[in-house]
């Protein structure tokens, strides 16, 4: 089985579920994708979910893709990809890295990017409600400064 993914604009994010078996070449091309529906859709945002991904990446794999995804991101810059565009993966165990291996890679060339095992943190992280309280009309909480 190969990885299937998903991509919608909300209002303050794009969502992203990504499904299927773990494998490298086609992680990277569906964070392409991702990128092309960045800029599509002009988002600073991005949420990830990828809780039903399956397999288990190697730790050379964990690194491969967050150093392609972080040069993706420099690469992409010039077609409308802001370099401090957050991103938002929330991963289970195995796919999950208990020390973050492919997020310190990604962070280390200068990727905005945070790897969750919850949604909640991840939409916390992110600074948006989660889609039940945006439809209850909860909204983020108040910015310092702002009233």
């Amino acid at each position: 089985m190969s990885l299937k993914t998903e991509i919608r604009p909300e209002a303050e994010y794009l969502s992203v579920n990504v499904t299927g078996k773990f494998l490298l070449k086609e992680a990277e091309q569906s964070f392409l994708h991702t990128l092309e529906a960045v800029i599509q859709h002009k988002s600073m945002k991005v949420l990830l979910d990828g809780r039903t991904i399956t397999g288990k990446p190697a730790t050379i794999e964990r690194f491969f893709y967050g150093k392609f995804a972080a040069n993706s991101v420099k690469a992409y810059k010039n077609r409308g990809v802001s370099p401090v565009t957050a991103f938002a993966y929330v991963l289970r165990p195995p796919v999950i890295d208990p020390q973050r291996f492919g997020e310190t890679a990604a962070v280390n060339r200068g990727m905005h990017v945070r790897v969750f095992d919850n949604l909640e943190a991840a939409f916390e992280w992110l600074d948006i409600a989660p889609p039940r309280k945006q439809a209850m009309g909860i909204h983020r909480k108040p910015q310092p400064g702002f009233t």
